[in-house]
């Protein structure tokens, strides 16, 4: 059971019994620590375990490019409605902050990668996530699996692939009545195509969000909106099966 261990602006990542070392000292993690004991390195420097939580995830699973952003999570989330005893097929699993979500929310996720050393990675993160028992990572192409995942009767479809509109024309013979799709996008061009292909496939409830988030700041001098960082991600297109 990995624990977050935090001092002043520093966390680390840690397994009980490993050591850490760094200019902070020599931090011996034990055994038995739990989530809110106090450990000390040789040189006096104090951390408080931390219970990892899903946003740390997005901070310390090791990643293999660009992961989805919390926010995106979040849409994901709420749009869809995913959560306990749900069966998700995901595509596009990259780092696994997705997937992960979806475990720790207590859905069985099936996800495909078609990178086999990121797939690699991604299975090592739902270990730390600890979400191995329900998130299922494949190494390959979704489109090339899709004759022998019709008619499983999945409750809800989550993609991040080129592919997606493929995929997404197949939604009726993947998904139970009613169920979810979400497909996120970073161009407008490969949101267009996913909604045609919606259409086209008969699904409904068909819409797409861009997702912009601004950060506030507060200052002597007054409050507005950061004008650090870029506040753009992508865009999502939620769908249903009748």
């Amino acid at each position: 059971m990995s624990l977050l261990f935090v001092t002043d602006e520093r966390e680390y990542l840690l397994e009980p019994g490993e050591t850490l070392e760094s200019d902070l000292g020599i931090l011996e993690v034990p055994e038995d620590v739990q989530p809110g004991d106090e450990v000390e390195t040789h040189l006096g420097t104090v951390f408080t375990a931390r219970k990892l939580r899903g946003p740390d995830l997005f901070h310390h699973l090791e990643r293999t490019g660009a992961p989805m952003m919390p926010r995106d999570v979040g849409l994901v989330m709420g749009h869809t409605g995913i959560s306990g005893g749900d069966r998700v097929l995901d595509a596009g699993t990259g780092t696994g902050i997705l997937a992960s979500a979806l475990g720790r929310a207590g859905a069985t996720v099936v996800t495909y990668e078609t990178n086999e050393e990121f797939a690699e990675v991604a299975r090592d993160n739902m270990e730390t996530a600890g979400v191995s028992d329900r998130v299922t990572v494949h190494s390959g192409d979704i489109v090339d699996a899709l004759d022998d995942l019709r008619g499983e009767g999945f409750d809800a479809l989550t993609l991040d692939t080129g592919d997606a509109p493929t995929v997404v024309s197949a939604a009726p013979e993947l998904l139970v009545s009613g169920g979810m799709v979400a497909v996120y996008s970073p161009f407008v061009e490969s949101t267009k195509d996913v909604v045609e292909t919606a259409r086209e496939a008969g699904l409904t409830d068909i819409r797409s969000l861009e997702t912009i988030q601004r950060e506030m700041d507060f200052d002597s001098r007054g409050s507005r909106p950061s004008t650090a960082g870029v506040g753009h991600t992508g865009y999502l297109t939620f769908a249903r099966v009748p």
